[in-house]
């Protein structure tokens, strides 16, 4: 059995050890704290960086689409019907391809694209996502007029042959009740739906 001196230097050292104990975990609870709140700054800085990239992808994708059309209307006086006209062009005896691949929309990662038409025929795409854009300033001149959209849906890809060039750019919406179509090769629905409407 410990002694009586034993047992008082034994109560002496225990509170310390207690308090010791104490300020470990309240410095490790400190510690986790300042971590998330640093991985949640990180997280949004990442999130930022990725918006902006699928921005940067955004305006490359479109104006491989505007250019599309641009070299289509440029050998036929006419604009394409479907995105299959600017993938293989068979209008001539050796086929032409204006357009390398069907590109998805980077913001929304399909082939969602919406329409600007002329008859069944289309003259620029969009971009289907409402959200919010993040670039405001700094677009290339021939897309100067972004700078006053709010949306990704406002950043209209578009070619208008010199004498349409009063034509109104208004983006084409579904007749209502119907739904959205979009063109995708692997779909099977790479024509340009006739259903769509002003």
């Amino acid at each position: 059995m410990p002694s009586a001196s034993k047992r008082a230097a034994w109560r002496r050292t225990r509170p310390r050890a207690v308090r010791q104990r104490g300020l470990v975990l309240l410095a490790l609870l400190i510690a986790l704290t300042l971590m998330s709140i640093a991985l949640a700054g990180a997280l949004d800085v990442w999130s930022l960086e990725r918006r902006r990239e699928q921005e940067k992808q955004l305006l490359f994708v479109g104006d491989q689409y505007r250019q599309a059309i641009v070299r289509y209307y440029r050998v036929g006086r006419v604009y394409p019907a479907s995105v299959d006209d600017l993938l293989d062009d068979a209008r001539f005896p050796v086929p032409m391809h204006h357009l390398r691949q069907a590109y998805p929309d980077p913001i929304t990662g399909k082939t969602d694209w919406l329409f600007l038409r002329q008859g069944d025929r289309f003259y620029g795409v969009y971009s289907s996502s409402e959200a919010p854009t993040i670039k405001r300033a700094e677009f290339p001149r021939r897309y100067a007029d972004f700078e006053t959209e709010q949306t990704y849906g406002g950043w209209k890809f578009v070619y208008l042959a010199p004498g349409l060039r009063n034509t109104p750019t208004n983006a084409v919406t579904p007749a209502p009740g119907r739904p959205v179509q979009t063109f995708s090769p692997q779909n099977g629905m790479g024509r340009v739906p006739s259903r769509l409407t002003r």
